[in-house]
């Protein structure tokens, strides 16, 4: 009955994000404002199917969702969702989702067209799990990670409004990125989204350390996921400190904070599905 509920569940979360999306991309050209609250409304009712389908496999498990790739798939598209919606509220910004949105919606598909049903199916926890560490692991790559991808949608909302605006171009009143909030503003709050999840990475890179102490005997053995892992806080890193020293804004900015975002992709699918390592459980 639970396991029925899960699926449930999921496939509301799936249902969701797809209308959603198109939802938010809708109102951006169309401008009409039901469609922008049917698009929020529609983003929390993803939120709390996400929610409950975590509640119901961790019900159903015995364990926290962390176990297999599904799992923190899951939990990621969680956490993207969550971050966004405070993005939203707390800065009126609803111009983001379409930018956002489809990054959820391609893991769900991911899950769908990669993942089969065995797959899916709650697995018992490998002895290396069991640890109360992993659970902040995960928790804090879960928000982190979402963060990012909110920051990945700001830096693709600033380029394009600056390409369209660059050398002092006027910029027409119809124009989908009329929209979009001013080039200062969307530099501005992708500096506080990255600055909120550097933290909680650097928490994940350490409580996987005292993780990884307790499974296998050492703090850090270079295992690929432990490596990419460290390239992603290096990119971030280098983002944070090239702005505070060289006051590196706007247009390099918005790339750093791209690319960082496609090394959190590379650390979770190029190193779980692709190289060998101590993580190849998630799969």
């Amino acid at each position: 009955m639970l396991a029925s509920l899960e699926v449930a569940a999921f496939y509301s979360l799936v249902i969701a994000t797809t209308l959603c999306m198109l939802l938010y991309m809708i109102w951006l050209g169309s401008r009409k404002e039901i469609v922008g609250k049917l698009a929020t409304y529609v983003t929390i009712v993803a939120l709390i199917a996400s929610t409950c389908a975590i509640i119901l496999r961790m019900i159903t498990s015995g364990h926290p969702p962390l176990s297999n790739g599904y799992e923190f798939l899951l939990t990621f598209v969680a956490g993207i969702l969550a971050v966004y919606l405070f993005a939203e509220f707390r800065y009126k910004l609803r111009s983001l989702g379409a930018f956002v949105m489809p990054i959820p919606f391609f893991l769900l598909m991911f899950i769908i067209m990669s993942m089969g049903p065995d797959e899916r199916i709650a697995q018992a926890v490998p002895p290396a799990l069991k640890s109360q560490w992993l659970t902040f692991h995960v928790l804090t790559a879960m928000f982190a990670y979402g963060a990012f991808a909110v920051s990945f949608g700001l830096g693709i909302m600033y380029l394009l409004k600056y390409s369209k605006t660059e050398n002092g171009k006027k910029l027409s009143p119809k124009a989908m990125v009329a929209r979009f909030p001013a080039l200062e503003k969307l530099d501005e709050l992708s500096y506080k989204v990255v600055g909120f999840a550097f933290p909680l990475l650097t928490l994940c890179i350490i409580t996987g350390a005292i993780w990884a102490n307790y499974a296998w005997g050492t703090y850090w053995s270079w295992d690929p996921k432990e490596t990419w892992s460290l390239i992603t806080w290096i990119i971030y890193a280098g983002y944070l400190h090239a702005r505070l020293m060289y006051g590196w804004k706007g247009k390099r900015a918005a790339w750093l904070a791209l690319f960082g975002f496609l090394a959190v992709l590379f650390t979770f699918f190029g190193v779980n599905y692709f190289l060998p390592g101590l993580h190849s459980y998630a799969q």
